[in-house]
C-alpha cells in the first residue's frame, strides 16, 4: 500500500521551530489548491474500497478499516459543493484528526508539504470560487499561486461526525 506518514516529515518540522512558518500539506480539488496544517494530517493513502453507510450525509462516502479502526470517509468535493469527479490514479485519502476524531478526506491529488511564512496568509474574503469562507482559515499568497488554507473543524462539525460514527 502506498502511504505517506507524517513521521516521514519529523526532520522537516524540526528545522522550522525557530521560524514563524505554517507547515501545510497541499492538495488539489479541480484547479484549486488547498492546504491543511501538517499536524492535523495522520497519513495519505491511495483510494481503497469504501463500505457505504445507509442514511449518512451526502458527502460521506462510507467507512474504511484503517489498521483495525473504522473511520468515516468524506468526499471533500461534495462537502464544499464542487462538481463530483470520478476517482482516478491520482485520487488520495488524506487521513486527518479533527477534534479527537479520525476522518479520511477524498481529494483529487496531493501536491506537496509546504512551509510558508505566516505573513503570507491573509484572512479569507467573503467568497472564493463558491467555497464559503467559513471553511477557510485564510488564503496563502505563494510566489506563483494562491492556496486556500482550510479549517478542518468548520468543514467537519462534531455533530456531523457523530452522526456517521453512531
Amino acid at each position: 500500500m502506498y502511504n505517506y506518514t507524517i513521521e516521514d516529515y519529523k526532520d522537516y518540522k524540526a528545522t522550522t521551530e525557530t521560524e514563524d512558518l505554517f507547515q501545510l500539506v497541499s492538495f488539489k480539488l479541480g484547479t484549486e489548491e488547498f492546504g491543511v496544517g501538517i499536524l492535523d494530517v495522520q497519513e495519505i493513502n491511495r483510494m481503497t474500497e469504501i463500505t457505504t453507510v445507509p442514511q449518512a450525509p451526502e458527502f460521506v462516502e462510507g467507512v474504511i478499516n484503517l489498521r483495525g479502526k473504522v473511520i468515516p470517509i468524506v468526499d471533500l468535493r461534495k462537502r464544499v459543493d464542487m462538481d463530483v469527479k470520478e476517482y482516478d490514479k491520482d485520487t488520495r485519502i488524506v487521513v486527518v484528526n479533527i477534534e479527537k476524531n479520525t476522518v479520511g478526506l477524498i481529494v483529487d491529488s496531493v501536491s506537496e508539504v509546504l512551509r510558508i511564512p505566516k505573513s503570507s496568509v491573509e484572512p479569507p474574503p467573503s467568497m472564493i470560487s463558491g467555497l464559503d469562507s467559513d471553511f477557510m482559515k485564510g488564503v496563502a499568497k505563494l510566489e506563483d499561486r494562491l492556496l486556500l488554507f482550510l479549517d478542518l473543524n468548520k468543514i467537519m462539525k462534531v455533530v456531523q461526525l457523530s452522526e456517521v460514527l453512531e
